[in-house]
């Protein structure tokens, strides 16, 4: 790999062609190529043959890991999560692009997220491009997704359905000096009839930073009892009950399990002292509990305890009460979501819009490392208090006067048998749940499905559902290439060939996955690309990426390498930056365990 200088903006972008045939697409050329359309399958078309369509139902959670659930092997009680798990199929090699903007935004359009400059939402606050730059375009990290980067929500919409947004955005920029540039990335301009949520990462439970279609609500003193997951639920249910006849599209994207870990203490203290044995025994519990589920392979190795993460045997008692009671409130935060996602099913069941409503459950990226090795309890991140005035208030979790975010080893937990978590290129960071449940068209409900998935191939899987597809052009103007793949085959097989090749990269980590072989690069802030260590797994005999093969298969690898910038250089150009360090402040990489 030719050298990159520390402060040059961009990979490098010449590499030996030996081992791939590089195509090269034209911007002209993706255009014309573009919108990959799903021709609607015997699924869609028994209803569409009927002037009968489907609900869309897309449920989605924030920084919940592959092992937080019941149906993936936790002790946390999920049961209405469970429940469609037990009615549809699980998938158990999903991947998203390890973090809430990029996931969302490929989510939603079907596109890999550094063709629709989601490489990294900017900073809140950052200044708004001059206005001589026409909208949605600029750098892959501009955070404006293109105008012709058509979602699943313009999608139905124009097939005459009904569209909701409830819950969190965080796919808009949100620039201090230029608001106004800031609504047409807005909900109500992308697609959906409604919305009501916020708009940034995060927000107060009890208190959150509200936005109805386009106006910002002032911040009010809610009532006695207010949850922001219970808000959003009602509204969900609202338009389900009232919007009977017409096939709708709800899209619920929960601030849980976010921090702030905000929840009534009834949820906390269902988990009163479960979690006294600490993070180690938890991991080595979920990990034998999915192999017995069958969630994961017999022969998983369990990776040892990552760099910088203390081992829970190390920790003094008052370290152990404190961080106990933090896993305690995640877990009841965990549980009061699912309580809220077992409403709208029953709203569903009660109007008879169940059985013909497709649901689809996922989270947006691997358990949350930022809380660093001590958490936050005061502020979610680089919290300074110290763990002995947290356990003086530790009746005070969950609530409104706390802003709580777990130690990073819970993380660890959370996203067993993978290493890493959230922001990481390794699969702890991007493989998260994944549930299809569509009661009149699963033949063998409750199977766990192994066919590698993207988090890019399921809008294309739901539009192929509902007998629509994407455009390749709208109102004369040409679209986005669709990078991603129907796999709505794989509902009722366990043999449907989904993707082969994905590509993967945010703040400096890469990975590419090609078949069983998967290669990572990691990447420290501030140093030349060209030192990235990258190592290599063989996924199909090391399903959580145990042993590092780099050493052993160097020609695979090199292939790997070239692969990943041939992917790179098809969606976006550059693919990336040098990350900012300001990102990084008490976050994982930079806590010593990128070496």
């Amino acid at each position: 790999m030719n050298k990159v200088p520390s402060t040059h903006s961009s990979y490098p972008l010449s590499l030996p062609d030996k081992l791939f045939q590089r195509t090269k697409i034209t911007a002209i050329g993706a255009l014309v190529l573009g919108a990959i359309a799903a021709t609607p399958s015997a699924l869609a078309t028994s209803h569409t043959a009927s002037n009968e369509k489907d609900n869309v139902l897309v449920i989605l959670l924030d920084d919940v890991g592959f092992a937080d659930l019941g149906a993936f092997g936790s002790e946390i009680k999920t049961p209405n999560i469970d429940a469609l798990a037990s009615s549809g199929v699980r998938y158990n090699q999903f991947d998203t692009k390890a973090m809430c903007s990029p996931s969302r935004a490929s989510l939603l359009t079907g596109r890999n997220n550094h063709r629709v400059n989601m490489a990294d939402l900017p900073p809140k606050g950052k200044l708004a491009p001059s206005q001589d730059v026409p909208l949605g375009s600029g750098p892959s990290n501009s955070g404006e997704i293109p105008l012709n980067a058509q979602n699943i929500a313009q999608v139905l919409k124009a097939d005459g359905y009904s569209t909701y947004a409830f819950g969190k955005w965080h796919m808009a920029p949100l620039y201090k000096d230029n608001t106004e540039r800031n609504k047409p990335f807005y909900p109500r301009q992308r697609g959906f009839d409604y919305f009501y949520g916020f708009l940034s990462g995060h927000t107060d439970q009890y208190r959150p930073d509200l936005v109805e279609n386009n106006t910002v609500l002032p911040k009010v003193e809610q009532p006695v009892g207010y949850h922001f997951s219970t808000d959003i639920v009602n509204h969900a249910i609202d338009v389900i009950e009232k919007d009977v006849k017409k096939p709708k599209l709800v899209y619920l994207a929960f601030g849980a399990a976010h921090a702030p870990y905000q929840v009534p203490d009834t949820f906390i203290d269902q988990y009163k002292g479960l979690y006294s044995q600490g993070w180690d025994e938890l991991r080595r519990q979920r990990y034998e509990r999915q192999i017995k589920m069958g969630i994961i392979p017999a022969n998983t190795k369990l990776p040892p305890r990552e760099n910088g993460d203390a081992a829970w045997s190390s920790l003094n008692p008052t370290e152990k009460r404190v961080y106990s009671k933090f896993m305690e409130t995640y877990a009841g935060f965990l549980t009061h979501t699912d309580h809220e996602i077992g409403r709208v099913i029953d709203a569903l069941k009660k109007t008879g819009q169940y059985d013909n409503t497709m649901i689809v459950f996922l989270t947006d990226n691997g358990a949350a490392s930022e809380g660093g090795p001590h958490g936050g309890f005061q502020v979610g991140y680089n919290d300074k208090t110290p763990v002995e005035e947290m356990d003086k208030r530790l009746d005070e979790a969950g609530s409104a006067s706390t802003y709580m975010l777990y130690q990073r080893p819970w993380a660890y937990a959370g996203s067993t048998p993978f290493r890493r978590y959230k922001l990481w290129s390794h699969l702890g960071g991007v493989r998260t749940p994944l549930i299809i449940s569509w009661p009149q068209h699963i033949n063998n409900p409750g199977a766990i499905r192994h066919q590698y998935v993207n988090i890019i191939d399921l809008a294309p899987t739901i539009l192929q559902a509902t007998g629509t597809k994407f455009s390749a052009s709208v109102d004369g103007l040409e679209q986005l290439p669709v990078d991603g793949k129907s796999i709505l085959a794989t509902l009722n097989s366990d043999t449907a060939k989904t993707r082969d090749i994905q590509y993967f990269e945010l703040r400096g980590q890469r990975a590419i996955a090609w078949g069983k072989w998967r290669a990572v690069a990691m990447h420290e802030v501030n140093t030349d690309f060209s030192q990235d260590k990258w190592e290599l797994f063989d996924t199909e005999n090391d399903f959580s990426e145990s042993t590092d093969l780099a050493s052993q298969h160097p020609e695979i690898l090199s292939k790997m390498k070239e692969l990943w910038q041939q992917e790179a250089e098809k969606y976006s150009q550059p693919v990336a930056f040098q990350p900012d360090p300001t990102l990084y402040k008490n976050n994982s990489m930079q806590d010593g365990i990128v070496k």
